[in-house]
């Protein structure tokens, strides 16, 4: 026991403080909190749902037209549907990724659609990071400033509580002393 609190009171005294350079680290600290942590996620998560794409690409990719041939039939899909629609989708790559990356649910099939037609990789993925960018930046800019707002208006609801329960109180107070009488006779 003794060696421990030894060993603790040896490391306590190997601890500088830091003087003036606490408040710069506490500055840089603060200015990271805010804005700087907000970019931090939104280059995570466009990371993120870039790695997914790319993986969904893959997949198609690495299916075969063949089996849509065979298979597909079963779902009515023509050869010549299918060739078509590789034909389609290298003539307009980045106008269908675009405008699927902008919404919701249509990137994956369409993804899956350009590996199957072995887009090639160069061709569609600055499209899709431009797409991308602006998607998960309007999300993070909306939700920044929804954030901000969510501060206001729960500032405003209280004010609004507080207004209310001031006119039930008045109502109520109105009320009793408008009928004082009637009720002192039925007491």
């Amino acid at each position: 026991m003794y060696t421990e609190l030894s060993r603790l009171h040896i490391f306590s005294d190997s601890i500088q403080p830091l003087g003036s350079l606490a408040y710069i680290l506490f500055a840089l600290l603060v200015a990271i909190e805010g804005p700087l942590t907000t970019l931090a996620g939104a280059l995570a998560a466009s990371a993120g749902y870039l790695t997914a794409d790319t993986l969904w690409y893959s997949l198609g990719y690495m299916g075969k037209t063949e089996w849509l041939v065979k298979y597909g039939g079963w779902l009515g899909i023509k050869e010549a549907f299918i060739t078509r629609m590789q034909t389609d989708i290298h003539a307009h790559i980045h106008k269908i990724l675009f405008v699927a990356k902008l919404t919701l649910g249509l990137v994956i099939p369409t993804l899956i659609a350009a590996g199957l037609a072995r887009v090639p990789f160069k061709r569609w993925f600055g499209t899709l990071f431009t797409a991308e960018c602006i998607w998960t930046g309007s999300l993070v800019i909306v939700g920044y400033y929804f954030g901000y707002m969510i501060q206001r208006i729960e500032t405003n609801l209280r004010w609004i509580s507080l207004a209310g329960a001031v006119i039930s109180i008045a109502l109520v107070v109105i009320y009793l002393s408008r009928h004082r009488p009637d009720l002192e006779k039925e007491l």
